[in-house]
């Protein structure tokens, strides 16, 4: 039975709201950390009594996935059947209170409970459940406490199998660890106990509706003018590129924007976990790997991905993030005539990426020779991106590092721009990435694709290389 006939067909039947106890006290109330909207405002013991007497009542009948496509239909009989319930209890409540108490009833029936205001505030860029009483959310780069709470960890998993179920996974005890998605692209990862200690997790990092441009990066104080004009360059002049960084840190994002570089009539493949991506392109091909089924068989790895991807004639390819084998046969591709492919990577700075790159390839199990590789990695990668979260929560471009060739048994490194931290004044960090006066090697390819950067670009005296 679909939801929406199980909501027409369970709305009666609700027990008595049950008396307060004599020794019940008023507890209270102090100013929540947190309050985007209405709905996370307290209410009267009898609002909350009521809100938990109808939501057993049909969430005791409703499966954790939800057919999105009839969302607004089953808000518009939840709706119906609330305004009938709350005439049957014969409560007398005002237009604002009906309707916070609605919002709450319908985040926990069709929503994500609790914190769902949390991820429709758009300041709000990333979401922490840890267990059912502690929920914080980042805004600006800062860790704030949230006000909002989960009835239990029941209520918890409720939630998690919301989000995962319609996305064909699972999370158990088995399966205690599982990465999803939110259908705007929200990234998700969810860890329930044995694993997690203080019950269930969900870590949600949020994206923003709207598609972050470059000149949005340039305004935020992430990159100047000059670096958005050299990186346009080097997506154009195809040459690969490895964006780097540690957790949180802006990588997914400015890939996105260079990402967009990429002129539109070149054909994009791309390969992630989770996808994240948003490219304004056209001819854009996204793949998305596969976790095991129950029985543990039915993987497909990026690996898999990957080899399929380089039988579709792709022009540029994509890997969302590499974290195992799969760089490997990213290394290869770059190698075999897909030049301008654009991938990211965990690590603090440029010289760490490339030791990370070396670790990921032996993961593929090949026994290879380190200076095998480090050939492999300096004839395929030009150019690394690191990308940081600073002390006061901003994201910034610190380096943009050329990959120049081997040095006897030493892949060489050249910083072509360096962020110079001045000072850390009112909590916030004063600085700016500066070129070091270095042109970099493969400054040729670039002018070969007609494109003229001045010399200024790189700290040099006008006309002079």
């Amino acid at each position: 039975m679909s939801l929406l006939k199980r909501l027409e067909h369970g709305g009666g039947g609700l027990a008595a709201p049950t008396p307060p106890s004599e020794g019940d006290a008023a507890k209270p109330q102090t100013e929540p950390t947190f309050r985007p909207t209405p709905v996370q405002s307290q209410v009267t013991e009898a609002q909350r009594s009521l809100k938990d007497r109808v939501k057993r009542k049909l969430i005791s009948e409703l499966d954790p996935s939800v057919d999105t496509n009839e969302i607004d239909e089953v808000r518009h009989r939840l709706k119906s059947l609330f305004d009938q319930i709350i005439e049957a209890e014969n409560l007398v409540l005002t237009r604002a209170e009906k309707e916070r108490l609605f919002e709450e009833l319908a985040a926990d029936v069709i929503g994500f409970g609790p914190i769902e205001p949390l991820l429709t505030d758009p300041s709000v860029s990333e979401v922490m459940v840890n267990g059912p009483k502690k929920i914080y959310f980042e805004r600006k780069g800062r860790l704030m406490l949230s006000d909002v709470q989960f009835d239990d960890d029941e209520h918890v998993r409720r939630i998690i199998d919301r989000i995962v179920s319609p996305l064909g996974r699972h999370v158990d005890e088995a399966s205690p660890i599982v990465d999803a998605r939110l259908p705007d692209g929200s990234r998700v990862n969810v860890v329930i106990p044995p694993i997690s200690l203080i019950g269930p997790t969900i870590t949600i990092r949020k994206f923003t509706k709207e598609k972050l441009r470059v000149d949005d990066l340039i305004r935020f104080g992430s990159m100047t003018p000059e670096i958005a004009d050299f990186l346009k360059a080097c997506v154009y002049a195809r040459l690969n590129i490895v964006i780097s960084g540690g957790t949180g840190s802006g990588k997914t994002t400015l890939l996105n924007v260079m990402s967009n570089f990429i002129p539109d009539d070149e054909r994009i493949v791309s390969i992630e976990d989770s996808a994240e991506l948003q490219l304004a392109k056209e001819h854009w091909i996204r793949m998305e790997t596969r976790p095991a089924n129950i029985e543990g068989s039915g993987a497909i790895t990026a690996r898999d991905c990957i080899k399929a991807t380089l039988r579709m004639r792709p022009d540029r390819v994509i890997v969302g993030e590499c974290r195992g084998g799969e760089a490997l046969d990213m290394l290869q591709a770059m190698n075999t005539g897909h030049d301008g492919s654009l991938t990211t990577g965990h690590a603090n700075s440029p010289r760490d990426m490339l030791s990370r790159l070396e670790t990921m390839v032996l993961m593929a199990g090949m026994d290879l020779p380190v200076r095998a590789i480090r050939e492999q990695i300096s004839s395929a990668v030009d150019l690394i991106v690191q990308q940081s979260r600073m002390r006061d929560g901003s994201r910034k471009v610190t380096h943009i590092t050329e990959v120049q060739g081997m040095e006897g048994d030493k892949v060489t490194l050249q910083d072509v721009f360096l962020f110079e931290q001045e000072a850390y004044e009112n909590g916030k960090v004063i600085g700016a990435i500066k070129p070091t006066g270095v042109r970099p090697k493969f400054m040729p390819k670039i002018e070969e694709a007609g494109i003229a950067l001045p010399p200024t670009v790189f700290g040099l005296a006008n006309g002079y290389f």
